[in-house]
């Protein structure tokens, strides 16, 4: 087992650090006497969550598909910390529909924030992180091994930052990066808990998921765990889609059902961070990169 190394005194920079799993992440990280560098579209939320975890936390307001609002954000987090130690991308959204009925701005909009957010983070952030041999983080979920009907946008873009995360890792060996995917399943957020209605879903509990990705991220893992029975799906990944689809049909088509009574809103990405995504794109097209900081 790797030897893990304290976080105390290392710059965690984290998206989609508003609320959910990127929040709570912050403020235990920062209870572990980590900094942390909070980056999300919500700036009273962002303040409130830097405001928890003490002195040692900033924020900067970030479209992570906006390289631009990016490259502001990396300025800032280098003038405030001097550098980038671990990197967690965590920023996404979701949204539940059949391609048939979804909206198809919305559906490509998933897949752009939680895979094209992805690839643009890590690709701002790099040079810092090489430049302090750090650790980069990818948040991914269960959706990536078991392909699910309705959801099928966030299981691509899920699947897809696995993917580059994991050919990214052979890449940044030489250069002394280490990389792991964390895999979550239905978790106690603003997010999770939307989902979970829908699917009358029993959601797991965030602190023990946070619990868990704070040991991964000071063991630098390959892979980290939410919750413990993914583990055991990973080996056979490959049996998973025969799976869901046999077990998925029938919910499958009484969701679409609902969902074609229920009208195009329904269709939208779903929490208050899928809406945050969707009234920052309204109010301001071409947005031009702002931060904020907490000193």
């Amino acid at each position: 087992m790797r030897i893990p190394q304290p976080i105390a005194g290392q710059v965690v920079v984290i998206t989609g650090a508003a609320r959910g799993i990127g929040a709570a992440l912050a403020q235990r990280l920062a209870e572990r006497g980590a900094q942390v560098a909070l980056l999300g579209l919500e700036p009273e939320q962002l303040a409130a969550a830097a405001a928890r975890c003490g002195d040692r936390a900033a924020w900067f307001e970030c479209d992570v598909t906006d390289p631009d609002a990016l490259a502001t954000a990396v300025a800032g987090v280098q003038e405030r910390f001097g550098g980038v130690d671990v990197l967690v991308a965590n920023a996404g959204i979701a949204m539940g529909s059949p391609l048939s009925l979804s909206d198809p701005a919305a559906y490509d909009r998933v897949i752009e924030v939680n895979l094209l957010g992805s690839i643009r983070t890590v690709r701002a952030f790099l040079p810092l992180l090489v430049r302090n041999r750090g650790y980069y983080l990818q948040i991914a979920s269960l959706a990536a091994l078991a392909p699910t009907p309705m959801i099928t946008a966030y299981g691509a873009s899920k699947a897809g930052v696995e993917a580059f995360a994991l050919g990214l890792r052979t890449e940044l060996t030489g250069h002394g990066v280490r990389v792991g995917v964390a895999y979550l399943s239905f978790t106690d957020t603003d997010m999770g808990r939307v989902a979970g209605r829908s699917g009358r879903l029993r959601l797991h509990d965030l602190d023990a998921a946070i619990t868990r990705i704070v040991n991964g991220i000071e063991h630098r893992s390959t892979y980290v765990y939410g919750q413990a029975f993914i583990r055991l799906l990973r080996p056979v990944r490959g049996l998973m889609p025969g799976v869901v689809h046999l077990l998925g049909r029938g919910p499958a088509a009484r969701f679409e059902t609902a969902l074609a009574q229920a009208g195009p809103q329904a269709s939208s990405p779903i929490g208050p961070g899928g809406r945050a995504d969707t009234k920052a794109r309204a109010n301001d097209p071409d947005p031009a990169p702002e931060s904020g900081s907490r000193p």
